[in-house]
């Protein structure tokens, strides 16, 4: 990848720009009795529960519906909204300001796998904290809840490729997920793998841009 050719970046949410610690919603759902959360959140994967909840084919009240089948007892829209949210963790703020700074270089857009619980807290909570709407950071986002698509499915790349109509050679994508990264390749998009387990950073593999 020539940096000097790069004229759009589409970076992704979590871990990339937003902290996130999974197991936060794990023991936070056992606080609500759901004692096997973590075997069952593998489960879900499996049978596609998530990834429809990320494509939007289902809805907050569905998902709800699904996860109390395995809770005895009562538990309210709120109690268990912040269970499922307590995985959201920070935006920092060098984070926050880099991606300011690169936008008066760059196209830059955001392509993310949520869904609408978590999308009404985290834009919610930006708010509070920074004082501007999140969404305002970016030329363009892409939400897969609002798709109805979802990485690594490459239809999304081609997707919102085509709806900025950008030059793959021309735009860098970045994903904390290997399986994403693999996906955008196939577009032609120029990648960056933000390994965490490396100790990357937006940062660090952002340095010089």
């Amino acid at each position: 990848m020539q940096k000097e050719t790069i004229k759009n970046i589409i970076l992704d949410l979590g871990v990339v720009i937003i902290n996130i610690d999974t197991d936060r919603t794990v023991n936070a759902m056992k606080g609500l009795g759901f004692t096997n959360f973590q075997e069952s959140y593998t489960l879900f994967k499996q049978t596609n529960l998530f990834d429809q909840l990320e494509k939007g084919l289902i809805d907050s009240y569905h998902l709800r519906k699904e996860l109390r089948k395995h809770i005895q007892k009562e538990v309210s829209n709120q109690e268990f909204d912040e269970a499922w949210n307590a995985m959201l963790l920070d935006f920092p703020k060098d984070r926050i300001e880099f991606i300011k700074n690169l936008s008066k270089n760059y196209n830059v857009y955001l392509l993310s796998n949520t869904n609408e619980i978590h999308y009404k807290q985290y834009i919610k909570d930006f708010k509070k904290e920074y004082g501007f709407d999140f969404n305002s950071l970016f030329l363009k986002t892409y939400y897969s809840y609002q798709l109805g698509m979802r990485k690594p499915d490459i239809n999304i790349f081609e997707f919102a490729i085509k709806d900025s109509g950008l030059k793959p050679q021309e735009t860098l994508f970045i994903d904390d997920l290997e399986v994403n990264i693999k996906s955008a390749q196939k577009t032609g998009l120029q990648t960056i793998w933000l390994d965490v387990s490396k100790g990357d950073d937006l940062l660090k593999v952002l340095d010089g841009f």
